[in-house]
């Protein structure tokens, strides 16, 4: 198996190194991550000035490259500049939940919907900003749930979040509702910062990503780079014989 590995944390990010190592059992590793971190920057791409890429030193046996821009561009490099092709593609672990309604923000996340739309499946991997060792230790497992119930044949892109809480199971998600939200702090006049805060609405609900992972379970979401509302698609297009 082929694995390209990214993130939106940045080449240096403490998580890259050991998920690569673990990602080598199970087949041929490149890595292309972003120069500096890219948190926030969603699905864009540069298409107005040039990018710095390097090729860097990682560790023993993977093919390493930093990439002055975003994680989608990251893997676009992978597989289109690289002009190479992969089994599968993992971003992460990130540093902080991917959850609920943010997840249109994730770089982590809109470098696996950038997969998904070259044709490669793909997997977000995420976790509490304090909990990478742990994370690191339920990834056997998850590997495991994804190959017994051949979740990868049945679709294409997935987002994963690993609990910070002593993991009481796995469970299959949809999205929840907001997670963060942000205040603008003025930090010189007429210069603001977005600062977080945490806005989760416990509802007890472990078929949402939010509840699940907060109470201490892998939280698995299919996901889908579909756009089009389909079923309300399908009641209009009969407009398209009247035109």
């Amino acid at each position: 198996m082929r694995i390209l590995i990214t993130n939106d944390d940045g080449i240096n990010a403490p998580a890259l190194k050991p998920l690569a190592e673990w990602a080598k059992k199970h087949g041929e590793v490149t890595v292309v991550a972003p120069k500096v971190e890219q948190s926030g920057k969603s699905h864009g791409i540069e298409i107005i000035k040039p990018m710095e890429i390097n090729k860097v030193d990682f560790i023993s046996g993977v093919e390493a490259y930093s990439v002055d821009s975003t994680p989608a561009d990251c893997v676009r490099f992978g597989i289109i500049g690289l002009k190479r092709d992969y089994d599968l593609v993992i971003s992460g672990i990130n540093r902080g939940y991917n959850l609920g309604k943010d997840i249109v923000y994730s770089g982590t996340v809109g470098a696996i919907f950038e997969a998904s739309g070259l044709g490669v499946k793909s997997v977000a991997l995420s976790t509490a900003p304090d909990s990478l060792e742990n994370a690191l230790s339920l990834l056997d497992e998850v590997y495991e749930f994804f190959i017994t119930n051949k979740l990868l044949d049945k679709n294409p892109i997935y987002n994963v979040n690993l609990p910070s809480l002593k993991c009481k199971g796995i469970k299959i998600t949809k999205t929840g509702g907001g997670y963060y939200s942000d205040d603008f702090k003025e930090v010189s006049p007429n210069m603001f910062i977005q600062v977080g805060k945490m806005i989760w609405d416990d509802k007890k609900d472990m078929n949402i990503d939010t509840d699940a992972a907060m109470h201490g379970y892998v939280s698995i979401t299919p996901l889908s780079s579909e756009r089009t509302k389909i079923d309300l698609y399908e009641q209009l297009k009969i407009l398209n014989d009247k035109i």
